[in-house]
């Protein structure tokens, strides 16, 4: 409980924001308070900030920056407050806590432009110290990809000097010269630019000299040259704008993860054949730049301090290595991979006192801190030195029973005295007894020492203080031992007593698992030998997953199970024994199955709600799978189910979002009357798509008028008769549903006579379904007679209800006085004419 008047470490960060200006700011605090890295919240304290006098907004930028270290925007937008109000102090001391770490090119591009500021009007001296402020900048981000600009502008800085003799003017080409030059070697934007400059630079002092300066220069320009394009590439699909949080696994996170990642693979390459001294310096400047985003990533820390140790560069490493334990001081595993390279050089000194550290954080100073630290001591100090590391521990309050394993596992292993191991686990098993996990420990131990009867003697113990639900996993052990050094007697018996204590607990999926099968299989296994075949395994191991599935127990159980002793080995002296070890103990037990929890059950309705998978999307309509009606909910639609929406209306309210039943009869009401019959005739849909033929024969069935044979007629009194442009989209919708929902079924198109299947009709593979009427009455004649032909002749499996609607189409073309099948909007599914006798 914390006392009274003592501030949380986040009450103390929003009384140091101070009050915000507007609600939008309040709730950017309590966001922040909730979760420290909310970057939209920081973002609206910044715009806040920039909105403050410097004077109130100084306490907002702290604690933004204290948040985001490495944030060069940050930094950049709190410096040039502080020089907006001609405060030069504060200034250089914001750039001097943000430079080195921030190596971004817009922030040392806001320092040069301090510089010159301040020394400007300083003469020759002003200008000695802007020139020694670009030399500094060059030398540190001179090999971005984005400094060609900063070269441009420095060596037009060189170029501007004034010269009172020849001596400086000759000082001065030569520090031209040299800019160049190293301009031109660097992969960098505007390289080729640079290169065209230095050549007219070169000539025009002196063409001889030009010419083999320029040929000495000319490969290695075109190395850089050809470096850049493949290093732009990588820089490319880094995000220059991403704030440094803690990873939480989001694909943009993973990306940009990957995308360093690479880029330092390509810079280590040395692709440019750099010299060493050189390679090193571009590469521990790429790194510099991916600690800016990935700065709490302890991967990329470990691998830059170890980039380092790797090519002769140890104390490099070791401040990498302070750094990152800075960065991260909760990080343990930094505190060990520091102390072992400490170590390993010879340190000892220096590990030790990383491990005290280690010790002194209250965030990391857990047990296994204090197992770590023993093993160093015993290592340094011998066994004297972790025997007074162990007191230690079991006093602290962070020592569990882990202690003590390690701590007699080291003195039987290393000093080889059973006995004072013994020793210190009676004096853990005193505290510890009721840890099953302590007590396997303890028995494997008193196995490997081949003491039978005290092995018998603690699982009694134990078994005796143990509450029946936490005694299954020391039950088990006793049972593998008894079948290993026991008797089948004894073996039976402690089986029996096993079942006895677990019926206690209430547990049924637990006893249901527990067949006598299961336990016999398990009792003549030996290794990866097992008493039946693999299909029986699959079948017992399906039982046990279903038994535990029905107690609730859940796989964690498993995995803790498995876990390795403290005595250094991988596989207990015991064997496992009981059924909840054989899924994990032979092949086919390691079966990988989906999240049940992510399943939903389909239910046709759920698509009246939105849309549904397997749309497709109409130009100027929208995502159609059924037919969209932009009536006053805009974007709604209509999914498959909503075919027969009339008798879905009958049956209950529609869900929210979707159009009332007078919404529907008022857009039914403004069709043509066959095209409303048409719709109100459509039955329910179960599934997500209709009955195409049932949708057919309907359709076959409807009263449709006779459409004059020109299409400008047809165009001009149709949209007489529907007076709404939502009608258009319905019929549009509908005919391209038609189309789609076929799903490999013969669907005739009435212009054509012809399958409106854009994949079954000849020259139509790129033609949308809904225009392929239009684009076949411009073929040709001829054509069109061959493309009918080469139907006719192919063998396609033809719908069920063919003969069927062929006699209801020959009947209505009958009492219509139709004569051919191709006349509008009847069709056919041959080229013989529907109306002829047989």
């Amino acid at each position: 409980m914390k006392e009274v008047g003592v501030m949380s470490p986040h009450g103390q960060t929003l009384a140091r924001l101070g009050s915000p200006l507007n609600e939008k700011g309040r709730y950017a605090r309590e966001r922040i308070n909730t979760y420290k890295y909310d970057i939209d919240a920081w973002t609206t304290l910044a715009s806040e900030a920039q909105a403050r006098p410097i004077s109130e907004a100084a306490p907002l930028y702290e604690e933004l920056l204290a948040t985001f270290p490495t944030a060069a925007k940050y930094w950049k937008a709190y410096v040039e407050a502080h020089i907006s109000t001609n405060s030069d102090d504060a200034a250089k001391h914001i750039f001097s806590r943000c430079l080195l770490n921030c190596l971004h090119i817009e922030l040392w591009k806001c320092y040069i432009r301090f510089i010159r500021k301040v020394n400007d009007s300083k003469g020759q001296d002003g200008r000695d110290e802007t020139k020694k402020a670009y030399d500094f900048m060059l030398g540190r981000i001179g090999m971005d990809i984005a400094a060609g600009p900063m070269w441009l502008e420095y060596i037009a800085f060189l170029r501007t000097a004034p010269v009172t003799s020849p001596q400086e003017d000759s000082q001065r080409m030569t520090s031209v010269r040299k800019a160049y030059q190293k301009a031109i070697l660097a992969p960098i934007h505007h390289v080729e630019q640079l290169w065209k400059e230095y050549e007219n630079f070169e000539n025009s002092i002196s063409r001889a000299l030009a010419k083999g300066l320029l040929a000495e220069y000319q490969p290695k320009h075109f190395s850089a040259r050809a470096v850049y394009r493949e290093r732009k590439k990588f820089c490319e699909r880094i995000d220059q704008n991403m704030l440094a949080v803690p990873p939480t696994g989001s694909i943009k996170e993973e990306q940009q993860l990957t995308a360093w990642k690479q880029l330092l693979a390509f810079e280590k390459a040395n692709p440019q054949r750099l010299e060493p001294s050189a390679l090193t310096k571009r590469v521990a400047f790429t790194y510099e730049q991916c600690l800016m985003y990935l700065y709490h990533y302890p991967d990329v820390w470990y691998d830059y301090a170890t980039w380092h140790a790797q090519n002769g560069s140890p104390d490099s490493a070791v401040v990498v290595f302070q750094r990152a334990l800075k960065a991260l001081p909760d990080t343990t595993v930094l505190y060990y991979a520091y102390a072992e390279f400490e170590e390993a050089r010879g340190s000892i000194k220096e590990a030790k006192r990383v491990y005290e550290s280690l010790l002194r954080n209250s965030s990391t100073a857990n047990a296994l801190a204090y197992i770590q630290y023993m093993r160093f001591t015993r290592r340094t100090e011998g066994s004297e030195g972790a025997r007074k590391i162990f007191f230690e521990a079991r006093k602290a309050p962070a020592c569990t029973y882990h202690v003590y394993v390690a701590s007699a596992a080291m003195v039987l292993c290393i000093d080889k005295d059973p006995k004072a191991a013994r020793t210190i686990f009676e004096l853990g098993l005193k505290k510890y007894i009721h840890e099953p996990a302590y007590v396997l420990e303890y028995a494997d131990f008193l196995c490997r020492l081949n003491d039978e009867r005290n092995v018998r003697v603690l699982f009694e113990r134990a078994l005796s203080v143990l509450p029946p639900e936490e005694s299954i996993e020391v039950w088990n052990c006793f049972m593998a031992f008894e079948q290993l050094y026991g008797d089948i007697p004894s073996m039976l018996k402690v089986e029996q007593r096993r079942k006895e204590a677990l019926s206690q607990t209430g547990d049924d999926g637990v006893a249901a698992a527990e067949s006598s099968l299961q336990q016999l299989i398990t009792r003549y296994r030996f290794l990866d030998l097992w008493p039946c075949s693999s299909g029986d395994l699959d079948h017992l191991v399906r039982q046990q997953m279903m038994a535990q599935r029905l107690s609730g127990k859940t796989e964690q159980q498993a995995l803790t199970s498995g876990s390795g002793n403290g005595m250094g080995g991988n596989e207990r002296a015991i064997p496992a024994s009981g059924t909840e070890g054989l899924a994990a103990s032979f092949p086919g037990g390691h079966i990988v199955r989906p999240d049940l929890a992510q399943m939903i059950v389909y239910d046709p309705k759920q698509g009246l709600g939105g849309p549904i998978p397997g749309q497709v999307p109409l130009s100027g309509i929208g995502p159609v799978s059924g037919f969209s009606i932009l009536g006053p909910q805009a974007g709604m639609t209509f999914g498959p189910s909503l075919l027969g929406l009339q008798h879905q209306l009958a049956q209950g309210p529609l869900p929210p979002g979707i159009m009332s039943s007078a919404g529907l009869d008022e857009i039914l009401n403004s069709l043509p009357p066959s095209l409303s019959s048409f719709f109100s005739r459509l039955p329910p849909v179960n599934g997500p798509y209709p009955d195409t033929e049932v949708v057919l024969s309907i359709l076959l069935q409807a009263d449709i008028p006779s459409v004059p044979s020109e299409g400008a007629t047809q165009q001009a009194q149709f949209p007489q008769r529907i007076g709404n442009p939502r009608t258009s989209a319905v019929i549009n919708s509908l005919a391209s549903e038609l189309s789609v929902v076929s799903r490999g079924h013969t669907v005739v198109d009435g212009a054509t006579g012809l399958p409106s299947n854009a994949s079954d009709a000849k020259g139509h593979g790129d033609i949308p379904p809904f225009k392929q009427s239009n684009a076949s009455k411009r073929k040709d004649p001829e054509k069109e007679e061959d493309q009918e032909e080469s139907l006719t002749s192919q063998s396609r499996p033809a719908s069920r209800d063919v003969f069927r609607m062929r006699q209801l189409q020959r009947a209505r073309v009958g009492t219509s006085g139709q004569a051919t099948s191709t006349s509008g909007g009847s069709g056919a599914f041959s080229a013989e004419p529907s109306g002829s006798s047989e």
